[in-house]
């Protein structure tokens, strides 16, 4: 009995277990403060009454202030280096092994040195090997420095500090070399040498010493030896700041902060956000933990609560759907998670975070009004981590609701992109405005935040690649991926069009009508073309025993029992089932496939048998299709449109009334065989449908002028 009643309610179990994961993952992440419960904004009138301090507490410099202080104390402060005293021996050492090879080559590129043998009564060659020899040696004893990346373009006014035991030694750039200039340097200096040791009939050309200064390779063996110190560079730079206060003042227990009325200036603005900070950090460390746990706990369990409860009363097809449920509690916990993330490392800024991928996600898988819902429940959780609640719920929204409304669909890269812009736009003009307002003075606004709006558009970008992987994923179905199922040079619609051409064109047909019939009722007109285009594949098994692919007049079904033709008739369904499954088509797509007969009968060969064996009782199963009958509205569209366009090719006669009667009977019918039970249709829906067909079908079929002929 146990079993039964767990089996029976498993997946409510399921979606309750995935609520009560979500909203602890999201209490869990929540900062375990007190919440300070007066709102304030610089530049506005303080709107509470007069506030009294309960607690000693500093008032913190704000972060302007401290950036100035701290590029001040930096201003100052020299970068450590070390001398690594075994670079220049092993330098040295290998110049020594090198230099024979290197002196023999180039005697024969440089017929000077060949004319002069000697300098100074040695041989020129141990002259030129003993020179470069002590001018590498006097280039590594004044340094060689390495400069760290930071500091690759540095004026010549640099100074740093070299450590030397415990001592740390100034010095400034001017005094060492780098790389660079002691190549330079020693290149003159053997510009100088060869000068000398050669008499002037043998002095060689500015070029000819450039080239053999280039041959001998000098730049492998200079080598930085004055090397960035890391470690101690930090070390010494945090010490430094950490001898700033961060603080300006202190507020006295009893004192008087501010009065109702008063306007919130820049001195006033510091003290209530220390004051906010003191308390909330106050509250959060004291005996109230407990209590402040319990208070996040009802407001996120209420917010979840709120989003299962609209699930379940206004998207109950997306409530039954535990993978829509996970996929919708994933985006939200996620977007959470990032602002958590943005609240804890400084260098993710809060309006970095892509907030409004979430509403559009949504939107493209199920509907504008789940995705604003469900975006503005993200925001307001959101909002607890955000320095400023107020401007960033403020912003926020009104992003969400543009990207809601800037891309209503999403089936081309553009339209992306247009949201994008659209998006930093809005982010720009409500930023700018809310400075305005509270700060009223434009040119102190902060150009960098529009940089981070940009950036934060850039990033939108991703949902195209994530939209995939989200249909990967969760089995969805996007704009994206239906405008490329309805494609025409889709290889399954391809080969429908070589093997099967009647059905192709029927097929279109379908889809032109399903598609205006799903516009006229709010469905999802994208979904039932791609459906339609897919419906008949099956008919490509055996494409002759359809009328629409008979050009001979031949028809083979007239050959054999009407009850085994209607079999053949009905298989093409379990045959396109199969050929979409082969295809990996979408089982949205493969849903129009089975259910577009729905259980309905195949009445020319149902009513044929009943004519010729009136004594018989036929066997309803061989002459009825499988099902299921539609459960969607776009299912009931795509049943209605291709029974009304497949019937209106045998009429005879085209007037108004005859077509507005074969549309009634048509879907009339239908209803009486209780095809549309299972689908969320209205009978208002089916009468908006029915005068979209008649329309349709008036216009493709309207009476043409017949053109005269020319009198001879």
């Amino acid at each position: 009995m146990l079993k039964d009643k767990l089996k029976k309610y498993s997946q409510l179990i399921i979606k309750i277990a995935l609520f009560i994961a979500a909203s602890a993952i999201v209490i869990y992440m929540l900062p375990r403060l007190g919440k300070f419960k007066f709102e304030f904004a610089k530049g506005r009138p303080w709107k509470h009454g007069v506030m009294i301090s309960d607690f000693d507490f500093p008032i913190y410099k704000t972060n302007e202030q401290l950036k100035i202080e701290r590029d001040s104390a930096l201003k100052y402060f020299r970068p450590y280096f070390y001398k690594d005293t075994s670079i220049v021996s092993q330098e040295i050492q290998e110049f020594d092994t090198d230099f024979p090879t290197i002196f023999s080559e180039i005697r024969k590129d440089f017929p000077f040195l060949r004319n002069a043998s000697r300098y100074k009564g040695k041989l020129l060659s141990t002259s030129f090997k003993e020179f470069l020899e002590q001018r590498l040696f006097a280039l590594y004893k004044t340094g060689i420095i390495a400069l760290p990346e930071e500091e690759s373009n540095p004026p010549s006014t640099f100074e740093f500090k070299v450590v030397s035991g415990n001592m740390a030694e100034p010095y400034g750039l001017w005094e060492v070399y780098t790389s660079r200039t002691a190549y330079i340097k020693l290149s003159d200096e053997i510009r100088q040498f060869l000068t000398d040791s050669l008499n002037s009939s043998h002095n060689p050309s500015s070029f000819e010493v450039s080239s053999l200064t280039s041959q001998l390779q000098l730049n492998k063996y200079i080598r930085s030896n004055i090397l960035f110190d890391s470690n101690r560079s930090e070390t010494e730079k945090q010490n430094l700041l950490k001898n700033i206060s961060l603080t300006s003042g202190a507020i006295k227990s009893g004192q008087r902060i501010i009065d109702k009325g008063e306007m919130v200036d820049d001195k006033l603005m510091q003290i209530l956000t220390s004051y906010k900070l003191s308390f909330e950090n106050k509250i959060g460390s004291s005996m109230a933990y407990t209590q402040i746990l319990i208070g996040q706990m009802l407001i996120v369990l209420s917010f979840f609560t709120g989003v299962f409860l609209f699930l379940y009363f206004f998207r109950h097809d997306v409530y039954l759907n535990n993978k829509s449920v996970s996929f919708i509690l994933l985006l939200m916990v996620s977007m959470i998670f990032l602002a958590r993330l943005s609240s804890s490392f400084f260098y993710i800024p809060v309006f970095v975070i892509p907030f409004a991928l979430l509403p559009i996600a949504i939107r493209t898988f199920f509907d504008s009004r789940l995705a604003l819902f469900i975006h503005l429940i993200t925001i307001l959780l959101a909002s607890f981590f955000a320095q400023n609640s107020f401007q960033f719920v403020f912003l926020q929204i009104p992003v969400g609701i543009t990207a809601i409304f800037s891309l209503f669909n999403m089936a081309r890269r553009s339209q992306l992109i247009r949201a994008s812009f659209f998006i930093f736009i809005i982010y720009s003009i409500l930023y700018t405005a809310l400075f305005l307002w509270q700060e009223g003075d434009i040119l102190k606004i902060d150009l960098f935040v529009y940089g981070k709006f940009a950036l934060n558009g850039g990033l939108l970008l991703l949902t195209y690649p994530a939209i995939y992987v989200f249909e990967k994923v969760f089995g969805f179905l996007s704009d994206v991926t239906l405008v490329e199922l309805s494609d025409t040079n889709h290889p399954l619609l391809r080969k429908l069009a070589e093997k099967s051409p009647g059905t192709f064109q029927h097929s279109i047909q379908v889809g032109n009508l399903a598609q205006e019939a799903a516009y006229a009722i709010g469905a999802n007109p994208m979904l039932v073309r791609a459906g339609a285009m897919y419906h008949d594949i099956g008919k490509m098994e055996a494409p002759l025993l359809f009328t629409e692919n008979q050009v001979s007049g031949f028809n083979p079904l007239n050959e054999i029992d009407y009850e085994q033709a209607a079999i053949l008739i009905i298989s093409h369904i379990e045959n396109g089932i199969k050929l979409a499954k082969r295809h990996q088509l979408p089982v949205q797509i493969i849903d129009f496939i089975a259910t577009h007969q729905g259980t309905t009968r195949t009445k020319y060969f149902y009513n044929s048998y009943i004519n010729k064996y009136p004594d018989r009782v036929p066997n309803i199963v061989s002459f009825s299709y499988p099902g299921p009958t539609p459960f969607t509205k776009e299912t009931a569209i795509l049943m209605m449109a291709d029974s009304v366009e497949a019937a209106s090719r045998s009429l005879s006669n085209f007037s108004d009334e005859e077509i507005d009667k074969l549309v009634e009977s048509i879907i009339d019918d239908q209803i009486q065989q209780k095809q549309f039970d299972l689908a969320p249709i209205t009978f208002k829906e089916i009468s908006e449908i029915k005068s979209v067909f008649k329309r349709r079908i008036k216009i493709i079929y309207h009476a043409r002028i017949k053109y005269p002929d020319i009198k001879k």
